[in-house]
């Protein structure tokens, strides 16, 4: 019999000390919110934004095409904006322009971006140059094609000869900081990041 008073004087004893873990930590949890946390305040958050568009400079060749032949093709199947340079937003300079020629083969693929004037470029354009070449090695191009038309003994016209050819394209990146949301045009369309 001493043993199972013995037992509920234990339980008693256990549960008063439940009670009283549970009571601290309610206590607690209420003292941390009763107070009102401060924070520093940060500096407003720069964000960049990039863009482009095609140019033809004067004096720009054009492929001769001879007597029925027709060209099609050499249009951006896949476009990627360039990334703004992370470590230009906190100075956020004025807008950058980065007009370059992308060299297109045969598959479509860009081979080549040449930004003008690189010797020139101001070290402090660099990161544009360098986010305007990995943006534009990722395009893709519709291959040029360059079809043969010519007409048959009944006068119905069909190919015959057809070939691909490499191209070059200029175009004019455009980089902009603002504070706030970027926003990115792709020609038509705005995309919010």
């Amino acid at each position: 019999m001493d043993q199972g008073r013995s037992r509920q004087a234990i339980a008693r004893s256990s549960a008063r000390l439940g009670l009283g873990c549970a009571g601290l930590c309610v206590a607690t949890v209420l003292a941390g919110c009763a107070g009102t946390p401060t924070w520093p305040e940060r500096p407003p958050v720069h964000e960049g934004a990039a863009s482009w568009h095609a140019v033809e400079p004067p004096g720009t060749a054009h492929y001769q095409l001879a007597l029925g032949e027709v060209s099609s093709g050499g249009t951006a199947l896949v476009r990627v904006t360039p990334t703004y340079p992370a470590g230009e937003l906190a100075a956020c300079p004025p807008v950058v322009e980065v007009i370059a020629k992308l060299i297109v083969d045969t598959r479509g693929r860009v081979t080549e971006v040449r930004p003008e004037i690189v010797q020139a470029a101001p070290a402090d354009r660099s990161p544009f140059l360098e986010a305007t070449r990995a943006a534009a090695m990722q395009w893709r191009f519709d291959p040029l094609q360059i079809n043969h038309w010519s007409a048959d003994a009944n006068g119905e016209s069909h190919v015959v000869d057809s070939r691909t050819e490499p191209f070059s394209l200029d175009y004019v990146f455009r980089f902009s900081c603002h504070a706030g949301r970027a926003g990115v045009s792709t020609g038509d369309t705005v995309a919010v990041r």
